[in-house]
């Protein structure tokens, strides 16, 4: 088979770090890399650009707007995905989750697709939860909806990973954020996953590296539609590798004791959904790592889609 080159702008920053870690072991992918020197250098950056079958930007927002304009002015014609918030509600641009839609309509998208946008992390746990319930038509678009989230501390990047790994440390070691409603990942969240308003959400960080639970509660009156609110999931994600729905009420052997945890999410591409039931309503609760389904193992997964590649290569070895 055909070997590729995939450039990655922005390589040293977090998600590129781990994007480029998995890349170095998928069979069929050669990285094209720059040196310390070399990164911020625009020659050097259009003739990776250039070389490459793909390129991947790990970038902040406006780095990956620039990046964006200047590949295009130079003629580079290969595939973009941007990691970034800046272009996923981009009209041009695709949607990278892969399983958004029934019956695989979105993976085709992303695989025919010349521009395509990562899911942010707390995003695509959210938009898992909610979209197969508005296409199955047991929630409405206007449903006010209350999410809140709990990640490890490595979703902040660099500068908060420094300052949650600092001794002695300046902020708390486990804190609620963006409390005014202001979380970046909310207008993704609105555009694809079929609501008309931002839902509430608290999102939260916790004293670990990385992984993500993501929980929506839904009122008593949904309790009778537990069940039906499984099968609805379930069947959405039937023809899904990556996101694995679990019988209602079952929590092995997923937890430890009656705590639902992510260490076995982590390093993997697996996006978990549970569904509980009782008295007070139904709580779903999505589960993935926020450096894996909701960062760069998703790339991994939309480059194998672009380039035609199996989509589950590389992503299945060791927990995964």
């Amino acid at each position: 088979m055909k070997q590729y080159k995939v450039f990655i702008d922005g390589e040293a920053g977090t998600t590129g770090l781990q994007l480029s870690t998995r890349l170095a072991t998928h069979p069929h992918l050669t990285l094209i890399s720059l040196g310390e020197t070399k990164r911020k250098d625009k020659t050097a950056r259009l003739k990776a650009m250039a070389e490459a079958d793909m390129v991947v930007l790990c970038l902040p927002d406006e780095a990956a707007i620039e990046a964006v304009a200047m590949a295009e002015a130079a003629g580079v014609t290969c595939p973009i995905l941007d990691a970034s918030t800046a272009h996923r509600c981009h009209k041009d641009w695709v949607y990278g989750f892969a399983e958004l839609t029934k019956g695989g309509t979105q993976r085709q998208k992303i695989a025919h697709a010349k521009r395509i946008a990562n899911t942010g992390c707390y995003a695509v746990g959210m938009i898992a939860l909610t979209r197969p319930l508005l296409d199955a038509g047991m929630l409405t678009a206007d449903t006010p909806l209350a999410f809140t989230a709990l990640s490890g501390y490595s979703g902040g990047g660099k500068n908060l990973i420094a300052t949650m790994e600092a001794k002695p440390r300046a902020i708390p070691s486990h804190f609620a954020y963006a409390l005014t409603h202001t979380h970046k990942h909310m207008a993704e969240v609105v555009r694809h996953s079929g609501l008309t308003h931002q839902p509430h959400f608290t999102p939260m960080v916790g004293d670990f590296y990385q992984g993500m639970l993501v929980v929506l509660p839904l009122p008593k009156s949904k309790v009778d539609a537990g069940m039906t609110i499984y099968k609805a999931l379930d069947a959405h994600y039937a023809d899904s590798v990556f996101i694995r729905v679990h019988t209602a009420n079952a929590t092995k052997p997923f937890t430890s004791g009656d705590y639902l945890g992510v260490a076995d999410v982590v390093d993997t591409n697996y996006l978990d959904i549970h569904v509980f039931t009782g008295e007070a309503g139904v709580t779903l609760i999505a589960r993935l790592d926020n450096l894996g389904k909701g960062a760069a193992l998703a790339a991994v997964q939309n480059i194998n889609l672009v380039l035609g590649l199996g989509e589950t290569t590389a992503l299945l070895d060791g927990k995964n």
